[in-house]
């Protein structure tokens, strides 16, 4: 197991936003956590990064515990954090980014890496020399992604990476997921939008609340009419749906 998160809580103050979560990562695979606004998605991967303390519980990475250390340690042991929101330095250029990325890194590391990252982003090898800031948010997105690439990670945290997208770009950072995940990184990745991350994912478990209230496989849950109607449209949508349809013809 690579991966486990055995009963975390974690509180702000005296609001609980995890309440006994557990989840493990196998190997080589895509977990996917959703859930709405609010359901403790970020919180938890914070928690795994080291970014918030942990309240009670327990989190293993590789056997060691994670809650019990600090949070350079935790990147150094390839345990790597993509935040939402992007967080590119603007004023720098996207070859920079990437440099920053492999601080503290030999040189031949950080020159592989960054072959890994044009390889996987092409647009990002054209733009090199362009400050990041004037970057579309897909590629600043991709600009993200390839920056915690150039650590070599040994377990990916993946924060609503397509927060803002237009559906093609969607799709293409989801194709570039997928990929990065069969070339041997494993990825834990947090989305709203449930259809797309179940659709690469492995594994997924819904978060309510600061709680898993579903999990299992991607496959099953997708199929599972309480996941469908709240997350992917379900009953709802199709009533909406052809509601629309008869307004329409009348």
């Amino acid at each position: 197991m690579l991966l486990q998160v055995d009963n975390v809580s974690v509180a702000y103050g005296a609001v609980e936003a995890l309440k006994g979560v557990s989840l493990s990562v196998f190997g080589a695979e895509i977990v996917a956590v959703l859930g709405a606004n609010g359901a403790g998605k970020t919180t938890l991967l914070k928690a795994i990064s080291g970014l918030v303390p942990v309240k009670s519980g327990a989190i293993l990475y590789e056997g060691r515990k994670l809650h019990e250390l600090p949070l350079h340690l935790i990147a150094r042991m390839g345990v790597v954090h993509i935040p939402e929101g992007r967080r590119v330095f603007a004023t720098l250029t996207v070859e920079e980014n990437l440099n920053l990325g492999g601080y503290g890194c030999p040189k031949e590391e950080v020159q592989k890496a960054k072959e890994w990252v044009f390889q996987l982003f092409p647009i990002l090898r054209e733009r090199r020399r362009q400050l990041a800031g004037t970057l579309s948010g897909g590629e600043q997105q991709m600009l993200a992604i390839g920056r915690g690439l150039m650590r070599s990670p040994k377990l990916m945290l993946l924060d609503e990476p397509s927060l803002g997208l237009a559906s093609l770009l969607v799709d293409q950072v989801f194709a570039t997921i997928v990929q990065i995940n069969k070339d041997g990184v494993p990825i834990l990745i947090v989305e709203q939008n449930a259809r797309k991350a179940l659709s690469i994912a492995d594994q997924a478990h819904i978060l309510e609340v600061g709680r898993v209230v579903l999990s299992g496989p991607a496959r099953d849950l997708a199929a599972d009419p309480r996941v469908r109607e709240a997350y992917l449209g379900g009953a709802t949508h199709e009533r909406r749906r052809r509601a629309k349809e008869s307004r329409a013809t009348g």
